[in-house]
């Protein structure tokens, strides 16, 4: 009845206050708010009705009224891996080129052209520095999605008439599992290898699986659901030795562990951005030039990024993507030690409070600000339901809208009731220790009180073998 108030009009009538309700019902923005509310004014009273600026204050008011309703304290955020926080010093890199260098960076004949290609060319600097790549074999893309399709799809294609043969596995990310689908429809014929249940490959079974037609070998360096450091150099050293060429998707692993490219002989490196505290919507591809490698583009163009990539190279994103880079670099060491003991934090106040927690992956083999533990007896999103002021997720934020247990977890061998209990805690560079104990301390609690409410958490109690039940449906 605010509006009725404030217009002091009898058509004021209860259909405005819906209508004015239904747009706070959307969050729209103040602007449309106020356009909204003066043109209902001028509709409801004529010319001598309320004023925009009648409007404009009944919109604040509402807007204010509808914020005090929300809950003041957003939920911690411990999900690191979905993705990041811009760091602040990428912010102040990228403004200049929001705002005053706005030039096109493949503009050749003029200085706003020449400035923004100098900022361009410095950031493929500062990624290639910090994987031990030349300037010359970064590509820029969207992100570590566009990346893995080229570098899938672009050498498979490129190499299709004398090898017909990819070789992946089984825990990849989503884009390339979809990627290696598309080119199975395509006729090509792939190989997805199993893990081990510490969620590591066999090399023995790689070399084994690598054949005389295998154009490419795809691993991921770091797992983004459980975490695991597959032995990337041991690989890069095998698929060299075999004429094959070697890609990986780094989105994890860059600017988190030490990476040397000449060192690990991979051929292609996937790069994310907003993995690495930079912008959304940038990544890059590393493409090796010595030996060289060949990849069919995706899409034409203009012929940029050594007509690997055309398009125009956004260079405030570019930017921010280098800087993000530079900034890793400097701090990779300092931000490892401190992500590595608030991780063991973690782990070791939750497994000493509660029983029947496990860790899923490799505990040695792995990147400590990845951890994913399975709660034996309750259900995960229940866990996630109770932990609202926690950010958390149960596994991909690119699958995790669906209720199957991860993919990742089934190919580790977890048992499915534990798969569903899965839960992923990311740590990271703005991670301070109070956040960790106060998720330590909520986890703690809902687990028990989830427990309490569980049926079979009763009857394991009891020394019952829940495996042993032959469970009948009705």
């Amino acid at each position: 009845m605010l509006f009725v108030y404030h217009c002091r009009h009898p058509c004021a009538d209860l259909s405005s206050c819906q209508y004015v309700l239904r747009l706070l019902k959307y969050s729209l923005p103040a602007s449309v708010l106020t356009k909204s509310l003066g043109c209902l004014c001028h509709c409801s009273t004529g010319s001598t009705g309320c004023s925009l600026s009648t409007a404009s204050s009944i919109s604040v008011k509402l807007i204010k009224s509808r914020e005090l309703e929300r809950d003041e304290l957003r939920p911690l955020y411990m999900d690191f891996q979905a993705t990041t926080p811009m760091d602040p010093r990428v912010l102040d890199a990228m403004l200049p080129y929001q705002v005053n260098y706005y030039g096109n960076p493949h503009s050749r004949t003029h200085a706003y052209g020449w400035e923004s290609e100098s900022a361009m060319e410095k950031a493929r600097k500062q990624v290639a520095d910090l994987i031990g790549a030349d300037p010359r074999e970064i590509v820029f893309t969207s992100g570590a999605t566009e990346s893995n399709n080229m570098s899938i799809k672009g050498v498979a294609r490129f190499y299709k008439a004398k090898k017909n043969h990819i070789v992946t596995t089984q825990t990849e990310h989503k884009c390339v599992l979809d990627s290696c689908r598309i080119m199975e429809a395509e006729g090509f014929d792939v190989t997805y290898l199993p893990v081990k249940n510490n969620g590591l490959i066999d090399l023995k079974q790689l070399e084994e699986t690598i054949r005389p037609d295998t154009s490419l070998v795809s691993i991921m360096t770091i797992n983004n659901e459980i975490g695991v450091k597959q032995p990337i150099k041991e690989i890069g050293h095998l698929c060299r030795s075999k004429n094959v060429f070697f890609h990986t998707d780094a989105a994890q692993a860059v600017g988190k562990i030490p990476i040397n490219v000449s060192e690990w002989k991979v051929d292609l490196m996937s790069i994310s951005g907003h993995k690495i505290y930079g912008p959304k919507g940038v990544g890059a591809l590393y493409v090796r030039r010595r030996p060289r490698v060949r990849i069919e583009p995706l899409q034409n163009g203009g012929g940029q990024e050594r007509g690997l990539r055309s398009g125009t190279v956004p260079t405030p994103l570019a930017v921010g993507l280098g800087a993000a880079c530079e900034i890793a670099q400097q701090e990779l060491e300092y931000d490892h030690k401190r992500v590595t003991v608030l991780a063991n934090r973690l782990v070791q106040k939750i497994m000493s409070e509660i029983p029947d927690v496990v860790m899923n992956g490799d505990p040695d083999q792995r990147y400590q600000g990845c951890v994913n533990l399975s709660f034996a007896y309750v259900e995960g999103e229940s866990l996630l339901m109770a932990l609202k002021d926690v950010a958390l997720s149960s596994g991909s934020a690119c699958t995790s809208a669906s209720l199957e247990p991860s993919y990742v977890l089934r190919a580790i061998g977890a048992d499915e009731d534990l798969a569903h209990s899965s839960i992923r805690f990311g740590i990271g560079r703005f991670t301070t220790e109070e956040e960790v104990d106060y998720t330590v301390e909520k986890c703690i609690q809902q687990v028990k009180r989830l427990r309490e409410m569980s049926p079979l958490w009763e009857m394991v109690q009891e020394g019952i073998d829940i495996k042993s039940i032959k469970w009948t449906q009705h």
